[in-house]
């Protein structure tokens, strides 16, 4: 079959579209999948180039969520058959004609949820979701900052937080994204300076965000963005407020502890599918949940640009460069 391959570390321009083989059946708790849509996350760009903390054997295909419909299925499976409409995650691989998926993180969708928007919410909404409910227990008219709000796990924090009663400001690098990010129900936007941050300009920044957040400043921190505006965001945090760490497309952080402890703020690392392992009926209900939302209409994933599969390595490419807004997609 066809894939979007990684034969040696390096960046987008070192995928090579190929052919591999999966084994003759899934393996047992699996799904095999033809793929009809495999969503682009920053991990794809981190993972072919052997800085991410899983590193595959090579040659593999990036690729962890992705919709299609289910070909065959591994041993031990009974609600899961041939012919199902499905959106999942798997480890690496999405990025392919077909993709086995682990089980325990595969739902079926219902055909009024496109394979495109399917693949685009798997992570992104499900990550928000995880992010503020589970970890920093959101309730309803609490103020959420989310950095990084016109991403893909942004816009998804932006919604989930609207449809949970939150007050939200959307943090952006220009005011197009910041613009998209109102549409999904932010109230309030801050546009931030791109580049690294003096301390100057760090405090100005936490001024800006503090003023746009009132009230004491942000219950809540979303923060996919890292860098310095890490700082900025937990200068404008309110007491006992959480900072929930998601990741770092500016760099990771180098925080000042002693506000931690004047804010008597908690730092929350979020890690929406590392417990999968432990715990094998953890994620499905989350996704049910997701659909649910989707199907409410109190979710609208943004799809802003989508490739085919050949192009794949240009998609991860405008990942790479932070310039997409919304999320990209490979249709296969």
């Amino acid at each position: 079959m066809r894939a979007l391959l990684s034969r040696q570390p390096g960046g987008p321009e070192s995928l090579t579209l190929g052919d591999i083989e999966l084994p003759p059946v899934p393996p047992r708790g699996h799904v095999r999948v033809a793929v009809r849509a495999c969503a682009v996350n920053f991990p794809d760009v981190l993972m072919i180039a052997d800085r991410y903390q899983v590193r595959p054997p090579r040659p593999f295909a990036p690729g962890l969520d992705v919709a299609g419909t289910v070909l065959a299925v591994g041993d031990g499976l009974a609600d899961l058959r041939p012919g199902m409409r499905v959106m999942g995650q798997c480890r690496w691989g999405g990025m392919a004609q077909q993709a086995d998926l682990r089980a325990a993180a595969c739902v079926r969708i219902p055909d009024a949820l496109a394979f495109d928007v399917a693949a685009a919410m798997l992570t992104t909404y499900g990550t928000a979701r995880y992010a503020l409910q589970e970890c920093a227990a959101l309730r309803a008219g609490e103020t959420v900052l989310v950095l990084g709000a016109a991403g893909g796990v942004g816009l998804a924090a932006v919604e989930i937080a609207k449809a949970k009663g939150a007050h939200v400001v959307a943090a952006a690098s220009s005011a197009a994204k910041t613009e998209v990010a109102l549409r999904h129900g932010a109230a309030a936007a801050v546009v931030y300076p791109t580049g690294p941050l003096d301390r100057e300009a760090t405090r100005a920044l936490a001024g800006q965000f503090a003023a746009a957040c009132g009230r004491g400043g942000a219950n809540v921190v979303v923060d996919v963005v890292g860098g310095d505006y890490t700082e900025s965001a937990l200068r404008a945090i309110a007491p006992d407020g959480r900072l929930l760490v998601v990741g770092f497309t500016a760099g990771i952080p180098m925080l000042p502890l002693n506000l931690v402890l004047l804010r008597r703020a908690r730092v929350i690392g979020v890690a929406w599918s590392a417990d999968l392992d432990v715990q094998s009926d953890w994620m499905r209900p989350q996704l049910r949940e997701l659909i649910a939302h989707y199907v409410v209409g109190h979710i609208h994933p943004e799809i802003t640009e989508r490739y085919p599969l050949d192009q794949g390595a240009t998609a991860i490419a405008r990942l790479a460069a932070r310039s997409a807004v919304g999320k990209i997609v490979i249709e296969v």
